[in-house]
């Protein structure tokens, strides 16, 4: 039986087994020193010529990067060690003799580490990040547990879009026309009238034509939607997430926020309340900073950019133009040109991480706007139907994970943040 790195300080000073991969080591004639990696944890391995026997000695002169082995040896702490332990090797069976790596200590090009997507992710830079983006899948659902949200499922093959957007992924279903679930919005509508307060997590899809450093074309969202929840209180609800989420990470992730070299000062700051404005203050404050924008034009990167640069912590842009935004968005009884929605944006320039509004719950406004907007109704005929069967004020929002994890990892590309990213230009591996 074998033991996981994970557990080391429960068998300090006992002799125990383990099995892994050694990704760096070096020699000092008859001493190797491996820094050797199982998944949970990392350890350095010593292996000294005269405490081994000759095949365990031969096993460790024939070692490469990457090789998998079977270690048996004494577990001590050792402060001097990179990861704070040490074990005294007393035996080596060599698993699988590694080819040579391709992936060394140079620098290697984006397309090389793309290409090598499948072996860059052992690193322990992006290794971090993965148990960061687990860390806060975890978050996100256990915030909804705790908040009494039920989870559920949306369909991916939809027989529409969520938002009137042509930036769809379609396909072939039968004999008919389907497309790539761009939201599971629309559909988590219908259950709060049996759950009341539910949400979604899962793959999303856009063919949006972009080429940024926060677009993939296939990414996760986590929709949520809640019975009797008005526009105030759906970002007092993002606002708290986003809160729990920041404590989890720092809290139960120090030792990736380290590798990544994160600044964990930023992070700390993010405490309720979030500051909020305005649309209107929003396009003020960048006509403010010299960008050439007017009133009812949208947000692009740049300006989010811009704005979520003037806070340290999430920012709120609430009340866009109606004329912008998704039909499904309920008007501001205070001006009908603006509708009751908010963006939520990171703070360090990262841009929107949050989209939500309250949603239309009278079935002729409803209806109105469907037209408006020129959709084909009877695709959205069952959504109107929930207009018409004991509707109620509701609201919701998505969150994208990539984004977040992008955020809160301080890295340059979303591509990072997701174990094979699907980009405009790249379906592999």
């Amino acid at each position: 039986m074998y033991i996981l790195l994970k557990d080391l300080k429960k068998y300090l000073n006992k002799t125990v087994t383990i099995k892994g991969w050694v990704f760096n080591f070096r020699s000092s004639g008859s001493i190797y020193f491996l820094q050797f990696r199982d998944g949970s944890g990392e350890i350095q391995i010593i292996v000294s010529k005269k405490e081994v026997d000759k095949n365990s000695w031969a096993a460790c002169q024939s070692l490469t990067v990457e090789s998998s082995l079977e270690i048996t040896g004494k577990i001590y702490l050792e402060e001097r060690s990179p990861h704070g332990y040490e074990m005294q090797t007393q035996k080596i069976k060599i698993i699988s003799l590694a080819e040579e790596y391709p992936i060394g200590k140079k620098d290697h090009g984006v397309d090389f580490l793309m290409d090598h997507r499948y072996l860059w992710i052992r690193s322990r830079k992006q290794a971090a990040i993965l148990k960061i983006r687990d860390e806060i899948i975890f978050s996100i659902r256990l915030f909804f547990k705790n908040q009494g949200f039920t989870l559920t499922d949306a369909p991916i093959l939809t027989p529409t879009s969520c938002e009137g957007t042509t930036a769809l992924f379609a396909i072939k279903y039968f004999d008919k026309k389907a497309y790539l679930s761009q939201s599971g919005q629309l559909y988590l509508e219908s259950l709060i009238y049996s759950l009341g307060k539910v949400y979604d997590f899962g793959p999303t899809f856009r063919a949006e034509k972009s080429k940024t450093r926060r677009h993939l074309t296939e990414f996760w969202m986590m929709d949520a939607e809640a019975a009797f929840v008005e526009h105030q209180e759906n970002m007092e609800i993002q606002e708290k997430l986003i809160t729990f989420i920041i404590n989890s990470v720092l809290k139960n992730r120090k030792k990736e926020l380290k590798i990544l070299d994160r600044n964990t000062s930023l992070l700390k700051k993010i405490k309720p309340p979030f500051p909020k404005i305005t649309y209107d203050q929003a396009i003020k404050k960048l006509q403010e900073k010299g960008i050439k924008i007017k009133w009812g034009d949208d947000f692009g990167g740049d300006e989010e950019t811009i704005l979520s640069q003037m806070f340290d912590r999430p920012l709120f842009i609430e009340k866009y133009p109606a004329k912008i935004k998704a039909f499904y968005m309920k008007s501001d009884p205070k001006n009908a040109k603006l509708v009751l929605n908010n963006d939520c944006l990171a703070p360090e320039g990262y841009g929107e991480i949050i989209g939500g509004s309250q949603r239309v719950d009278d079935l002729k406004t409803l209806e109105n706007k469907i037209k408006k907007f020129k959709l084909p109704r009877q695709p959205l005929e069952w959504y109107l139907d929930l207009r018409r069967y004991g509707s109620v004020p509701h609201s919701g929002f998505g969150i994208g994970l990539e984004r977040t994890i992008a955020w809160i990892c301080g890295l340059n590309h979303i591509r990072e943040t997701i174990p094979f990213p699907r980009l405009i230009n790249r379906i592999n591996p």
